[in-house]
């Protein structure tokens, strides 16, 4: 790494977080570069319990000893004001999750395939981060979908079965089934209509460049108040994904006729059964979480450079002639 002249009391953070996972050497590389970063400008470290355990990490040293608190990931919004992501788009969901409402940023280094929220190239940490750290960066408040899985008790009584969070999407799916699921749609107690699909992906505008987008989806800028219903291999022709209003309020129910149990999931997490009497309702989450970005990165040029909108001849090319 290069030598950029740094004054850690100049800087808007002071305690950084770091996460990271098991799994890909190059993770590993990157955090003890980051590590011996801070440690060299005389930032305070803060690190959650799974990513110190990850072999190879290095944090037992003379010198980290005193500068580096290893805490549960839970915890680490008490305990840092910045939250650096080190891997893909799915550790960064992780900490979004963990760290909304907390008024904790996230910066995302990217150590994975597509990595549509994580703007530091890992090559040039020292360069970027001191930017970062003093200041020349942009943030963009993100905000995550509640799922609520409603019904009754044996006694009539109204109870909440589940409830998760989402950054990304909530998908109602067939598991491994092969068969389509029969589900009435409606939005703000307005019906829209009855489905025979694979599924229903409803996604926020950081969701619309993942599964949404897979499936079918528009692509949605993330300033947009804004939640996308995209239906998986519907079975007519005419079904589009529609675009509400983020304050809209999603309720879906499968029919009892349904050949295969209806499965939901939040961001790829453990998916929970959705039965005939109940009801799936999809609601903004009053809280939010703000990304970081270095001031050279817009969300356009991530949708050249992580969707290869650029790959084509020198011809077309948005440089000026």
């Amino acid at each position: 790494m290069s030598s950029v002249p740094f004054n850690p009391q100049k800087s808007h953070f002071k305690r950084i977080g770091l996460m990271g996972r098991a799994g890909k050497k190059s993770i590993i590389t990157t955090l003890n570069d980051l590590i011996a970063l801070l440690l060299r400008w005389g930032l305070d470290i803060v690190i959650d319990t799974s990513t110190a355990s990850i072999e190879g990490v290095h944090i037992h040293s003379d010198q980290a000893s005193d500068t580096i608190k290893v805490i549960p990931r839970s915890r680490m919004g008490e305990h840092c004001d910045l939250m650096i992501v080190v891997g893909g788009d799915g550790s960064i969901l992780q900490a979004g999750s963990l760290l909304a409402g907390t008024g904790v940023p996230v910066l995302g280094v990217n150590r994975g395939r597509l990595g549509f929220l994580a703007d530091v190239n890992p090559d040039q940490l020292e360069v970027e981060l001191s930017e970062i750290f003093l200041g020349e960066f942009h943030a963009d408040k993100r905000f995550l979908l509640k799922m609520q899985i409603l019904g009754h008790t044996h006694d009539g009584s109204p109870h909440v079965f589940h409830e998760s969070y989402a950054l990304n999407d909530v998908v109602l799916h067939a598991g491994k089934s092969v068969h389509t699921i029969d589900f009435k749609l409606q939005i703000d107690d307005i019906d829209v209509y009855r489905q025979h699909a694979d599924g229903l992906i409803v996604a926020t505008p950081t969701g619309s460049t993942a599964y949404s987008l897979s499936a079918g989806g528009p692509i949605i800028h993330p300033s947009l108040d804004a939640i996308c219903l995209a239906p998986m291999h519907p079975h007519t022709l005419s079904s589009r994904p529609i675009v509400v209003s983020g304050t809209s309020k999603i309720a879906i129910k499968v029919h009892k006729d349904n050949r295969t149990q209806p499965m939901v999931s939040a961001d790829g997490e453990a998916s929970v059964p959705l039965d005939s009497n109940q009801t799936l309702l999809i609601t903004k989450h009053d809280k939010s979480f703000t990304l970081l970005h270095p001031l050279d990165v817009d969300f356009y040029q991530a949708c050249r450079t992580k969707l290869n909108w650029s790959l084509y001849s020198e011809e077309f090319s948005l440089d000026n002639e």
